[in-house]
Parts: C-alpha cells; structure tokens; sequence
C-alpha cells in the first residue's frame, strides 16, 4: 500500500509537506498542491483515517459490498457473512450500491480509508477498477455471486449457468416452446450465464428459433416492463424465465394486469427463493440458491486469506442450484 513517503518521493518533496497538503492542513504552492496531489492520484495513495500505528495491526473488520440489500437473497447472504464473521471475532460493514458502479467505487474507496481488514465485493458490473484498486492497496477480498474475467481474485458463486439450464428444461419436458428469458443488465455475468442455460436448453431440442431475451436490471419494474413488451410477440410466449426473484415478482404482476392465469395462460419460473413472509400466489417454480452458504463461506475463505492459512493460488467455489417444482409452471394449454 503507498505512504505518504512514496507520494513525497515522486513529488519531489518532504513527507511533511506531502502530508499537510493531503491533509489540506497548512500553506502549499500551487505548484507545490498540483504535484502531490498528481503523485496522490498515480500511486493510488489512500490518506489513513485511523491512528498511524493501526498500520500493522488488524481492526477485526471486514465489509461486505451488496448491489440489492432489499432483495433476500442478499440479505440472507449478508446473514451468512455476519455469522461466520461474528464467530471469529470480526465486525462487518455493510454497503448498499443500488447496482451503480459509482457507489461501488465510492464505499471501495472509503472502506480502504478505513483500513478494514477485508472486503466481500457483489460486482455491480464486469468493470474490473474497484477489484484493481483493491488489488493495488493490497486488501484481501473474495468476489460474491458474480465474476469479473481476468482479475485473478477469490470467487464464490452458484452455478447460474446450471440454473438456468435445468429450468429451461423443466419448461420443455412440459411441452412448453414458446418460451421468453427476462434478464437483467448485459455487464452482469450472473445475467449472461443464466442466458447461456436457457440457450443451451432450447438448443438442445432444436428450438434455436424460439429464442427470445430481453434484457433489462434485476428489478420488479424492470420485469412489469419487459414482460409487457413480451405479451406483444405473435404468437404469445407460453412460459417466461425470470432471472432473478424480483424480475419474476414484476412477471406476476404484469400477467396479472393483462388478465392471465397462471400457469393455465403463462408459465412463470425463476431463480432464486422468496421467504415465507415474501411468498407470492402462484407459488413460484425457482433454481434456488445456497444464500446463506455462500455468505458463510466466501467469509470463511476470506479470513483465511487474512491468515496466510490458504494457498497463494486464486480459489473458484462453485455451489450448485435446486430446482424447486410448485405452482407456477405447468403444461401449455395449447400444445405448439
């Protein structure tokens, strides 16, 4: 991690003179702000909040950096986090991004200033600067439920790909062709892969000119307005994928005010389970994930790396999905 040394020695000044210019707390030339600030910026240097000999210690925190803190299935992640941390002594920080890069990049940075010991990071989108950033100021971090191709960091994930796949399949063992994928933004690899399983599936039966995605955000508006616009294909979809709970809950919705039943006009699955106190009627059909289980473990492999106890070499965990049959899906009325 840079020192205020490393920034007065590219600036070609005293530590002193670097220190009270980051710090804004004393008379700098122009020129004199101009250079620091410069070097400041190229190096990556992060001024440090907390007392100067915490350096070498541990503040037993760790952060966790979600996109969704109202979706539950980031928040029973974020209760796997805690307990796992709590049982090692550690406290956790939680920040909400709202699936923006800027937030993301924002609580990144003030998470540094604050010198926790790790980070637990749900990309926003596949930009790879926050990971970097990270990586330059050598804070150990595990990346939760999405990757980011080509950073060379620690990874737990379910298997979306998989997901989507066996959900697919179910529809079409159904009897189901006629089948629409709701997903969310095209920079999110959750999103991809789960394409890639539906169009594996429907592939697989021949069913390449069946094929049709719509991309949107991992949102209930975004699922209301993206299955009204599928509601309008000729002929109209037997069955629509959500790909995540929120998406699917907007699908209910939005079959709901067109005046369809479901699963009689519809089928409606999707990924990712709803608790009890969420549960929507019908009941949906989901690829669940292991939530909790990914929280505890992406925690558990992150204060390893904390430790040293773990090899150098980046660790890829891969949890399988559920498919959980109930009574959103069923066969078409009307075979094709």
């Amino acid at each position: 991690m840079p020192t205020i040394h490393d920034v007065a020695k590219l600036a070609g000044v005293a530590p002193i003179t670097a220190s009270r210019v980051l710090n804004n707390s004393g008379y700098a030339s122009k020129d004199t702000r101009v250079r620091v600030e410069a070097a400041a910026e190229a190096l990556g240097y992060v001024p440090n909040t907390l007392a100067r000999g915490l350096r070498s210690k541990r503040t037993q925190t760790l952060a966790l950096v979600m996109t969704d803190i109202t979706n539950p299935f980031f928040t029973m992640i974020a209760r796997g986090v805690e307990d796992a941390a709590s049982n090692s002594g550690y406290t956790v920080i939680f920040c909400n991004t709202d699936e923006s890069e800027e937030e993301e990049e924002k609580y990144v940075y003030i998470l540094v200033q604050k010198q926790v010991d790790g980070i637990l990071l749900v990309p926003a989108c596949s930009n790879p600067k926050s990971v970097k950033f990270l990586q330059s100021n050598r804070i150990p971090m595990v990346l939760l439920d999405r990757s980011i191709a080509g950073t060379g960091t620690d990874l737990i994930r379910c298997d979306s790909e998989q997901g989507g796949y066996i959900l697919t399949r179910h529809l079409i063992n159904l009897g189901h062709q006629h089948i629409v994928t709701l997903t969310g933004p095209r920079e999110v690899s959750t999103s991809l892969d789960r394409v890639s399983g539906y169009e594996r599936a429907m592939k697989e039966e021949g069913l390449d000119d069946f094929i049709q995605v719509y991309y949107g955000s991992y949102t209930q508006a975004s699922g209301y307005e993206l299955a009204g616009q599928a509601l309008e294909l000729e002929p109209r979809p037997t069955a629509i994928f959500g790909t995540n709970n929120f998406i699917s809950i907007g699908v209910l919705k939005a079959l709901k005010s067109a005046g369809l039943s479901v699963p009689e006009d519809v089928s409606v699955v999707g990924f990712d389970d709803l608790p009890a106190s969420l549960v929507v009627e019908p009941v949906l059909t989901v690829a669940a994930q292991p939530a909790y289980e990914m929280g505890r473990q992406a925690t558990e492999l992150l204060l390893k790396r904390i430790s040293g106890n773990i090899p150098e070499s980046n660790q890829e965990i891969v949890l399988p999905t559920e498919l959980i049959i109930r009574r959103s899906s069923g066969p078409p009325l009307l075979k094709p």
